[in-house]
């Protein structure tokens, strides 16, 4: 089997909510996503998506993402989409860095093993290993009474874990999390995730000012030096998230024990492949960590669903259903949320099919 062609459509994701608010004053109220199909001369295609955070989150972008496969795509043509492990090299080889233009192609590729083999992508990733995935729920930053209302609003809905955007002021950020934590059961989950916001003197302000609280602190500072630097000065558990690109920061983090949970989001390391890797490594070293991605739709979603259903229960900390976020569905089949948890489907490969008439125009990039 030969790849044969390589294609793509852009799509706006416009949000429920009408914005998204993160670290930094930083705000999305429409997300750019790209969908990319791998054609085969077998007559078998792939599908996938990517959809950066805007570009101020990780040194990606959605623009980015096009141009890169306009470069990238037709010196792919002629290789075999099975042959995972020689694809990865050779898009690694023609392309440094840019991690988040090569997933889509191999999560593409992915599809294609899936729908040739007949199998669902979680059994290929080593099997289904719980039936339901626990899912969290972020907050976008707002004051902190508005962001408690949300939470218990989606509470109502199932949700048992939120991820709180903080990294704003210190002192809002300190009223925000006292008055989310407050209105929660004992057994529910707060991550007070920062997005590289802080500096170091605020983040030691924060945690030392909630230490009597359960919540997790995620990502506080910009570097992973500065982050590390905060979790030597809190009891509270420690999450990092945009520091962990790849293998090697997830051995150096193993190392020198920098993290109790990371956040593994599958397009920040270059797709299904290297995600694998890293999840594999987790689960050999016990850490748990949230399955998901920079931003996406239905096929984003059911990716994350795939490889979050084939990791132990107990070391899957938490995903995310980011197609319940948006007001725009581009593909029939994906996990949908019931009662704060979703799964996947068992049909083959990601077992998603794309709505043709909500993609539009198609850019042909090989």
């Amino acid at each position: 089997m030969k790849i044969t062609a390589i294609k793509y459509w852009q799509v706006g994701l416009p949000l429920r909510e009408g914005r998204y608010k993160w670290s930094g004053g930083n705000f999305i109220d429409v997300f750019d996503a790209t969908v990319v199909a791998v054609e085969t001369d077998a007559g078998i295609t792939g599908y996938a998506e990517c959809c950066p955070l805007g570009s101020a989150y990780l040194p990606a972008y959605a623009k980015g993402v096009r141009s890169g496969l306009e470069e990238i795509a037709p010196k792919l043509i002629g290789m075999d989409p099975t042959a995972l492990g020689p694809l990865n090299r050779r898009m690694d080889a023609v392309l440094r860095g840019h991690p988040y233009v090569k997933a889509p192609i191999d999560i593409a590729c992915w599809d294609i093993l899936g729908k040739v083999t007949g199998l669902p992508l979680h059994t290929l990733l080593g099997g289904a290993e719980q039936d339901e995935i626990k899912l969290y729920r972020a907050i976008s930053q707002e004051d902190a009474s508005v962001m408690a209302e949300k939470i218990a609003g989606y509470r109502s809905e199932g949700y048992t874990k939120f991820q709180l955007k903080v990294g704003g002021d210190a002192n809002d950020d300190i009223a925000r999390i006292r008055a989310c934590r407050a209105i929660l059961q004992p057994t529910d989950i707060l991550v007070c995730d920062a997005n590289t916001g802080w500096t170091m003197a605020d983040a030691a302000r924060v945690v030392n000012a909630v230490k009597d609280l359960d919540v997790y602190i995620e990502q506080p500072c910009m570097s992973y030096d500065e982050s590390v630097s905060i979790r030597r000065r809190t009891a509270l558990p420690f999450i990092l998230d945009e520091n962990i690109d790849g293998v090697g920061m997830l051995l150096k983090g193993l190392a020198e024990d920098a993290f109790d949970v990371i956040n593994l989001k599958i397009s920040k390391v270059g797709g299904l492949t290297k995600a694998k890797q890293i999840r594999d490594l987790c689960v050999a070293h016990r850490i748990p960590m949230t399955i998901e991605d920079t931003w996406g739709g239905d096929i984003v979603t059911a990716t994350i669903a795939h490889l979050a259903r084939s990791t132990p229960e107990e070391l899957c900390f938490s995903a995310t259903d980011f197609n319940s976020y948006g007001t725009v569905d581009i593909a029939d089949g994906a996990p949908k949320r019931v009662n704060g948890r979703m799964t996947t489907t068992n049909a083959p490969g990601l077992g998603i099919t794309p709505k043709w008439d909500v993609l539009g125009t198609v850019t042909v990039a090989a």
